[in-house]
């Protein structure tokens, strides 16, 4: 029986290039320990007795976790590590899931830059397909309740009506620089606006101030909670941002304060919230729990964005490509 023994691996998940932290016993002494998943070797930062970090290799790595030392290997320990699905992309925020599991994300371009492709489409066995080619500098998605999809242009503030068939409409213009987008239960859409207002627009297209907020640097995103209440995130310049929630009559207050450059976000069935920035100097995905308790939940560098997929996974957008997480995670 092996004298290494891996106990405890945070955080959950993490993308290549991202950092496990492995704690147990034996882990290093005087030769550095070799830390692999699967086949793949990743680079050791730290390594001591009882504490290794080890950084996820770029190659893709399949198998689980071992660390291995002096000829003596541990059990193995698995590990949620993403798998890219799709690349040479340019999300800036969450990407969005249909009901059959299909992924759309941007290809945003700079301000004002017509691209060839605005959105793409990710099919279940991965292939990606231009889908709607005529949005300048798309940024926010979201699925309403019929399965059409929405998309905000951060160009000109006009959102975006798509079949499931790619025919394109204007829903609603004057939206200012439009980023994030999100549906409430009764159908009604929520803008929001960079300059610091959430618009709603109703399901008969007339447009409401519903809250403001401070100026965002980059962009807003926007989610639900199970609680009714819109969550909002708004990077600023500042290391200790944070998590709005805005009551149905508009009210906002701090839901969570802490994050650095906190980005997309999304729920999953039982209240936790995921948001994409860094927590603790760490970066990657924060999952923050119904008492708002958070935790370092994936490792990975440039996420802008998030959704979770059916059955029990997450897709992770990062500045340029997709990645899938297998985490054990169930939809809202």
């Amino acid at each position: 029986m092996s004298s290494i023994r891996i106990d405890r691996v945070l955080p959950e998940a993490a993308l290549p290039g991202g950092e496990f932290l492995i704690r147990g016993a034996n882990l290093g002494g005087e030769e550095r320990p070799h830390v692999l998943f699967g086949d793949a070797h990743g680079s050791v930062v730290v390594g001591s007795g009882n504490l290794v970090i080890a950084k996820v290799p770029e190659a893709i790595a399949y198998g689980d976790l071992t660390v291995r030392r002096q000829g003596e290997s541990s059990d193995p320990y698995h590990c949620a590590i993403g798998i890219q699905i799709a690349d040479s992309l340019h999300p800036v925020a969450n990407p969005a899931c249909d009901s059959e599991g299909n992924i759309y994300a941007t290809f945003s371009g700079s301000r004002g830059q017509k691209t060839p492709v605005s959105v793409y489409k990710i099919d279940l066995n991965y292939e990606c397909r231009p889908f709607v080619s005529d949005v300048m500098n798309a940024t926010g998605l979201a699925f309403d309740q019929d399965g059409l999809l929405y998309v905000s242009s951060r160009n000109d503030g006009t959102i975006f009506q798509v079949t499931p068939s790619g025919n394109i409409a204007t829903f609603v213009e004057g939206m200012g620089i439009a980023t994030g987008l999100a549906f409430d239960p009764a159908g009604n859409l929520y803008v929001g606006d960079r300059s610091g207002t959430i618009f709603k627009v109703n399901q008969q297209r007339d447009v409401f101030v519903f809250a403001t907020l401070e100026p965002s640097v980059a962009a807003y995103h926007l989610a639900f909670g199970p609680d009714s209440y819109l969550y909002v995130t708004g990077p600023t310049t500042s290391s200790f941002d944070s998590i709005q929630r805005i009551a149905p009559n508009g009210d906002a207050e701090v839901f969570y304060r802490g994050l650095g450059r906190p980005q997309g976000i999304a729920f999953d069935r039982d209240g936790n919230l995921y948001c994409a920035a860094s927590y603790a100097g760490r970066r990657g995905v924060v999952r923050i729990n119904p008492k708002r308790e958070a935790e370092h939940f994936l490792s990975g560098h440039g996420i802008v964005g998030l959704c979770l997929l059916p059955p029990r996974s997450m897709a992770v957008a990062t500045n340029n490509s997709i990645y899938r997480v297998d985490v054990d995670i169930a939809m809202a």
